[in-house]
């Protein structure tokens, strides 16, 4: 039986790798997009399976809108897959407040207001599947990439609590947690840089020396794990793509019980 799958920011990158992956094998696709006129092709191929809808995830009510008409559309929404993001590269001393409140706005609200507007539909059907793409930056950090991570840092935290909240209504909440990928997300309108100072240039050419080829996977690899993800009756909380991201979030973590464990007489003290 197909699925009704509703994704934001399809129009390039994962989302829209993942809407033609569904559309190809039968699935029905509810494609947002700040401009749907990038959709056209997909419309033009798979006629009636796909319902583009124009949506700016900044708007909560737009959320809430997009969201009932996809429902009136197919009758149902099985999955919600919040893609919709952009990456901001800087040093936290150089970002703006208008860069951070963005990303933030992004990254972080415009899926917390999809989440909300796509739940009242999955508590009626006593079922359901909301998708958050967070990434390994949820549990680690980089350089230059500080407020990119912290709204990360955010999402992992809602959708954490979000799923404990409501697994007694049938609705499954998963994180999925990608390291570096060749996508267009590090471009365009995805992707937007700090005026820089010379003060972090030597940090940044550092970064750039150490980051090579292979750490980037390949964007249409995902696509069968994300399949896999959506098919699965237990799906995980959490799912790592690429081979980086594991051995990364273990090194980190290994590392913050190494201090929590040095430092563990002064917090038990601090108890009273």
């Amino acid at each position: 039986m197909s699925k009704i799958i509703f994704i934001t920011g399809a129009s390039r990158g994962f989302g829209r790798s993942w809407a033609e992956a569904l559309l190809k094998r039968g699935d029905k696709v509810v494609a947002t997009a700040r401009d749907i006129s990038t959709l056209n092709d997909l419309v033009q191929q798979y006629g009636d399976a796909i319902l583009p809808l124009q949506l700016d995830v900044h708007s909560r009510e737009a959320a809430f809108t997009a969201i009932q008409k996809a429902k009136a559309h197919f009758g149902r929404i099985d999955v919600v897959i919040n893609n919709a993001g952009f990456g901001l590269q800087g040093a936290i001393e150089e970002t703006t407040e208008e860069q951070a409140r963005k990303q933030m706005e992004t990254n972080f609200f415009g899926l917390l207001w999809v989440s909300q507007a796509a739940l009242p539909v999955l508590r009626e059907q006593k079922s359901g599947h909301i998708i958050q793409v967070s990434s390994f930056l949820g549990h680690a950090t980089l350089p230059t990439l500080g407020v990119y991570t912290a709204s990360k840092f955010a999402v992992e935290g809602l959708s954490e609590t979000l799923a404990a909240e409501v697994k007694a209504f049938g609705i499954h909440v998963s994180l999925v947690e990608p390291n570096g990928y060749a996508t267009e997300f590090w471009g365009g309108s995805s992707y937007a840089q700090t005026e820089h100072t010379p003060l972090y240039d030597p940090l940044r050419e550092a970064i750039k020396t150490n980051v090579k080829p292979e750490h980037f996977g390949k964007m249409e690899a995902t696509n069968e794990a994300l399949l896999k993800l959506i098919d699965s009756p237990n799906p995980p909380l959490r799912l790592f793509m690429g081979k980086v991201a594991l051995p990364v979030v273990k090194q980190v973590y290994e590392q913050r019980l190494s201090v929590w464990e040095e430092w563990n007489d002064v917090a038990v003290a601090a108890h009273g």
